[in-house]
């Protein structure tokens, strides 16, 4: 089989070496690519593969048609929505991904970030350097809070026991699961569980149903001193409402680490401009630990895929 991965997987050499000599020695060919958007290099590059790995690099319908010997997409990724996924099966592509890698690493920024809101971190740190005191910036605890969690899958739920540990109680959006309220989590329609939110922290996958889901009319449901996290993907929320939101003082504050593009970000992007928001360049997914789950979670796919026993099935 020709392999090729198309971008970094965030591992040291060495540990990528010693995956890639096992595939080697079992006689397939492996080829490695610095990362591209270019479409035509796209197209080079996958022209005799049969296994392509991609990350988060964008995968169109037109690349993955002229892809003739491609038969395993392995997706370095929870997400899929970069990919065609519909043209690969069409195309008879098998298509994996790496779901579950990053489950705590996505959670544990989720808590940092409610936290550094909540605390007023930034504002205060920078006041220190000032020179100055936190007179103005007295911010609040999360114990006693209540927290709306839309998405309970892994990550979800990860976020929902440590925010309940730490004493929130906690309401979740019951539009995508068939899940029952039990003692730990209570499910709600969307505006219920918007309108008792103190907290609203995203979770969920970019579908048709999940997109902008975060809009105008839903952001007006919660309360005026509600923040908003969103590390799942950049579209659950649409930025241009979101902004307005912030700007006007419709909600406290929002963390946000993606974006309807991956960084960087261009100058048009709203919430860049917003007041109280607090961005990073989506990272929630990485991590040292985390990057290494993933290099493990890819190379198994292609050792089952190869065996007839595809895993991870997208």
């Amino acid at each position: 089989m020709n392999i090729v991965l198309m971008e970094s997987l965030g591992i040291e050499s060495e540990c990528l070496n010693k995956y890639i000599k096992k595939l080697t020695d079992c006689g397939h060919n492996f080829k490695v690519y610095e990362r591209t958007d270019n479409k035509e290099t796209q197209k080079e590059e996958l022209k005799d593969a049969d296994i392509a790995i991609i990350a988060n690099m964008p995968l169109s319908t037109e690349v993955i048609k002229s892809a003739k010997n491609l038969k395993f997409i392995d997706i370095a990724f929870t997400g899929t929505d970069h990919v065609d996924v519909q043209t690969a099966h069409k195309a008879g592509i098998a298509v994996s991904n790496a779901s579950g890698y990053s489950n705590d690493s996505v959670a544990e920024l989720t808590i940092c970030m409610i936290l550094t809101l909540l605390r007023n971190v930034r504002e205060v740190e920078q006041k220190c350097r000032e020179h100055k005191t936190k007179d103005g910036l007295v911010g609040c605890e999360l114990k006693g809070k209540t927290a709306g969690i839309i998405g309970t899958g892994a990550i979800g739920m990860t976020v929902a026991k440590i925010l309940s540990f730490m004493g929130c109680k906690i309401i979740a959006y019951n539009g995508f699961s068939n899940k029952k309220s039990n003692d730990f989590i209570t499910y709600m329609p969307l505006k219920e569980m918007l309108e008792n939110s103190d907290i609203v922290t995203l979770h969920c996958p970019l579908t048709k149903e999940s997109r902008h889901l975060i809009n105008s009319e839903t952001i007006a449901y919660m309360k005026k001193d509600a923040i908003l996290i969103n590390t799942a993907r950049g579209a659950v929320a649409d930025s241009k409402a979101l902004a307005d939101a912030l700007n006007n003082g419709r909600i406290r504050a929002a963390a946000i680490d993606v974006f309807d593009k991956e960084p960087p970000l261009g100058a048009d992007e709203p919430l860049l401009s917003a007041k109280n928001t607090l961005l990073t360049p989506h990272i929630a997914f990485a991590s040292k630990e985390s990057m290494q789950k993933r290099a493990e979670i890819v190379f198994k796919n292609i050792d089952m895929w190869l065996e007839g026993k595809q895993i991870n099935k997208v």
